[in-house]
């Protein structure tokens, strides 16, 4: 099963290359039979490009986040993680998504809570303040 980068996830997304976003769309098409593979780093990594590059707000990721986990043509690394992340980060005052990324694998891990410094991420259900 292929996988793809966070470039070519982000052109499908954005479109703001047309060429680009043209041939995503052909490799969705071709991934009727075969989802791509879309690793956790790729996830978080599109994340923050949406966030710092293309100044999505916070609703408009978290809509977006779970646009893609409902893309049959795609797979994810981890999905249930992810789907408790994405939870989490549209919670009210939660902290950014790799800190609810963080949590989301722990908890799927059976591994809570995520030990911190930081005081937001410690407000999480799954996450702890280290004093």
């Amino acid at each position: 099963m292929p996988s793809i980068d966070t470039n070519v996830l982000v052109r499908w997304l954005v479109r703001d290359e047309a060429d680009q976003a043209r041939s995503v769309d052909r490799l969705l098409d071709d991934a009727v039979s075969e989802p791509l593979f879309v690793p956790l780093t790729v996830l978080l990594e599109t994340e923050w490009v949406l966030r710092s590059r293309y100044r999505f707000d916070r609703g408009s990721i978290a809509t977006t986040l779970d646009m893609l986990l409902s893309t049959t043509e795609l797979e994810f690394q981890q999905e249930p993680a992810i789907e408790q992340a994405i939870w989490l980060f549209k919670q009210p005052a939660s902290p950014d998504f790799a800190d609810c990324l963080h949590v989301g694998l722990c908890r799927h891990a059976g591994r809570e809570p995520l030990l911190t410094f930081d005081a937001r991420a410690a407000k999480l259900s799954g996450a702890a303040l280290v004093r």
